[in-house]
């Protein structure tokens, strides 16, 4: 699993060197990813911390929390976590720093989420959320690669950044496991805040993905591929 995680990482962010900056080149990958990310939250993470919580409305409060945490993170990151690039904008140092502890942040919350324990799923079983991750990972990686290729002063550091974003998933999921022994009712909590978070990185996905709300057929195809493989996935895996 810690292996899966630093490589979806690292492939992601390697692919930008033979796509370029092409962006389009992943809108449907990104769509798919996003369906399937939003159909994972509400056919597993969502059932798991109500049925598992004795206060489903402070559960509620921490899925909110976490929606509006994840907003706060994009104003930094300005929606490289959904796979949003900016070849064009110029980062600065000071821009950059905000930008890796916000996505380390982010990352580190969702490999901590690989450690709980479910009521449907074997512990370290959790398969579908993993590769909820993972689909949600590579185009990050893709994003922040590409939008770091095109900033000056960033050749040097640039697999150095990468790197330490592909280990803040498999840190996140050796500290919770090993070394801080969160509590059950801990990690419940942070279960529903990062399910919040993944709900506003799905939806802000189709919202970008249409942005004149037109219909479209291809799109809405994607989509449904992407809940009924995530449905797969969860029932079946």
């Amino acid at each position: 699993m810690i292996l899966i995680l630093f490589l979806s990482a690292v492939l992601g962010g390697v692919s930008s060197k033979f796509f370029g900056h092409h962006t389009q080149s992943i809108r449907y990958p990104l769509i798919f990813a996003g369906s399937f990310l939003f159909s994972v939250t509400i056919i597993h993470i969502l059932p798991e911390v109500f049925s598992l919580s004795e206060d489903p409305l402070e559960v509620g409060l921490y899925i909110l929390f976490g929606f509006f945490f994840q907003q706060l993170l994009e104003y930094f990151t300005s929606g490289i976590e959904h796979g949003h690039t900016h070849a064009h904008d110029e980062i600065t140092g000071t821009s950059k720093f905000g930008l890796l502890i916000a996505l380390v942040i982010h990352s580190f919350l969702e490999g901590a989420l690989l450690t709980h324990d479910s009521p449907f799923h074997e512990r370290h079983e959790s398969y579908s959320l993993l590769v909820g991750i993972v689909l949600h990972k590579m185009p990050a990686a893709f994003a922040l690669v590409t939008t770091l290729r095109t900033s000056k002063g960033f050749d040097g550091r640039l697999w150095g950044i990468l790197l330490i974003f592909s280990i803040s998933s498999p840190v996140g999921f050796l500290m919770s496991d090993q070394v801080l022994n969160l509590s059950p009712e801990v990690l419940l909590l942070l279960f529903a805040f990062v399910s919040g978070s993944f709900l506003h990185i799905s939806t802000t996905i189709f919202v970008e993905s249409s942005p004149n709300h037109h219909f479209g057929l291809k799109k809405f195809l994607i989509s449904l591929f992407g809940a009924f493989t995530a449905i797969a996935t969860e029932y079946f895996l």
